[in-house]
């Protein structure tokens, strides 16, 4: 199996499993490779981390429902999975350069990390390709 299979498997796990304890034991263990293997591969191919992809996801997910959700900031950090507003705030304000409260009242979604999607070029390459930072990255 190439690495670009590897690096498909991965995403679609987490995605799946955006709700979950997204562990790299537990997404090791769902597709049945080393965690050392998919945090290496993974990288190489993305030039992201498992954890940085799966933060940069679950906080473009909670970017999302304060745009276009009336419930509580908190109610969104939990789902986002952080143990605190406080801790949420600090990573969204890395992310989107604003609070959660000021990125709210804007009202404008745009996402940071988007879903990474694998593509196939003419030559039968494949080659992947994801927002980072709003930017289109292939």
């Amino acid at each position: 199996m190439n690495d670009d299979t590897v690096v498909k498997k991965v995403v679609d796990y987490i995605e799946t499993h955006m709700n979950e304890d997204l562990s790299l034991d537990n997404i090791a263990d769902a597709i049945n490779y080393s965690k050392f293997y998919i945090a290496r591969i993974f990288t190489e191919e993305t030039k992201c981390t498992v954890y940085k992809y799966i933060q940069g996801r679950r906080l473009t997910l909670a970017a999302q429902k304060l745009v276009e959700t009336e419930r509580p900031i908190v109610e969104i950090a939990y789902e986002a999975h952080y143990d605190s507003q406080q801790a949420f705030t600090l990573a969204f304000k890395q992310l989107y350069e604003c609070t959660p409260h000021i990125y709210r009242k804007n009202g404008m979604f745009y996402p940071k990390q988007s879903k990474i999607s694998m593509m196939s070029s003419l030559d039968g390459r494949s080659f992947m390709y994801y927002l980072a930072g709003g930017k289109l990255v292939a």
